[in-house]
């Protein structure tokens, strides 16, 4: 993989305004992210940083629900990835991790085959975190495997703090990503 595995896509526009996204892949971990919610920053700063992804999102500021909004960042960053890692050759294509973070941990696992599926057992339906919706998490991971053609299982295996389940998820995503864009041996 060179450094130069890199994609920017956008603006899209959506039910949540405008997103634009740049993505490096062999990057350093570097993040700008205003999507409008500080909680999703966290969460995708948490995931870039561990895939040692370069990555900076400006999506549209409004009066939009939140749910448009993740599903536009989503999609916008699967479209980001699926245009930077291009056919996948010379990557595993493959990756996974067990993550904790307190007393959750979860179970990432994904395959950049170009089949979208996702497994997201994860319920945090009427949770929130501050002022973010906790299920919106899977609505975002969604819109991600579908816009990036990936399969993606997330499975909780244990944990009760909403805030560490996701924390423990979206750490998970970024090793798992970082692993299945590492240069084959």
């Amino acid at each position: 993989m060179t450094a130069s595995r890199g994609a920017a896509v956008g603006p899209e526009a959506g039910d949540g305004g405008e997103v634009v996204v740049r993505l490096t892949i062999e990057g350093a971990g570097r993040v700008e992210l205003a999507t409008g919610d500080a909680l999703v920053d966290h969460l995708l700063g948490l995931a870039a940083r561990r895939a040692r992804f370069d990555l900076a999102i400006a999506a549209g500021a409004g009066a939009q629900a939140a749910a448009p909004r993740v599903d536009d960042v989503g999609a916008a960053l699967g479209r980001a990835l699926r245009e930077a890692l291009g056919a996948g050759e010379g990557i595993r294509g493959a990756g996974s991790a067990t993550m904790p973070c307190a007393e959750a941990l979860a179970l990432v696992a994904l395959d950049l085959s170009g089949r979208a599926y996702l497994a997201y057992d994860v319920d945090l339906a009427g949770v929130r975190i501050d002022e973010f919706d906790a299920d919106l998490a899977g609505r975002f991971l969604h819109a991600l495997v579908a816009a990036a053609g990936m399969t993606l299982h997330v499975r909780l295996l244990s944990g009760s703090d909403p805030h560490h389940i996701v924390d423990a998820v979206f750490e998970g995503l970024g090793e798992a990503l970082r692993m299945a864009c590492e240069t084959r041996p």
